[in-house]
Formats: structure tokens, C-alpha cells, sequence
């Protein structure tokens, strides 16, 4: 997940260099997340207003998620979800090796 320093609520509050670094850290991370997690795809995205699927509405973020054939393609809360799992302290590992 990738947020702005300040609190936006939306991506029309972002500044031309806000939507520029956001843009930057989205490639950035996606080659990181190549490297470690080695996907075969991406989904990249941006959920704004709460019917849109937004989680925190009004809090502007942009999501990369790491995509494998054969996954689930979303993670929805309801009962045999496959996910590959890994620990979050075992993923901050690795991150810490680029970041």
C-alpha cells in the first residue's frame, strides 16, 4: 500500500508532485516486490469512495498486490480462501534488504 506523507481524501486533492512520487514509489515497489515475491503479475489500484470497495474512505491510497496463477485473485473474508502464506516479519525481511 502506497500513501501520500500528508492525509489526502481523495486523488483530485493530490499535487502534480504528490501524484508524481506516489507514481515513482508504485514502480519502485512493484521491481522490489519482483525480486522478493518473484509474481507472475500485478494488480495495482486505487478504491476511492466506499462503494467502490474503498476500506478507508476518505484516505487516499493506491494498493500492489502480488499475483500468481492459480490465486484467488482477491481476498475476500469468507471461507476456503487460498492465500499463500507468509509471515509479516519474514516479508519485512526481505524488504529491509532493498528499503
Amino acid at each position: 500500500m502506497i500513501t501520500p506523507n500528508k492525509h489526502k481524501a481523495d486523488i483530485s486533492d493530490l499535487t502534480d508532485e504528490e501524484m508524481l512520487e506516489i507514481m515513482k514509489l508504485t514502480r519502485d515497489m512493484k521491481e522490489t516486490l519482483m525480486k522478493i515475491m518473484k509474481p507472475e503479475g500485478f494488480n495495482i489500484g486505487i478504491n476511492l469512495g466506499k462503494s467502490a470497495g474503498a476500506g478507508l474512505a476518505g484516505h487516499f491510497h493506491l494498493h500492489i498486490v502480488p499475483r500468481w496463477g492459480g490465486d484467488t485473485n482477491f481476498m475476500p473474508v469468507i471461507s476456503d480462501v487460498k492465500v499463500i502464506p507468509q509471515s509479516l516479519e519474514d516479508v519485512h525481511k526481505e524488504f529491509k534488504k532493498y528499503w
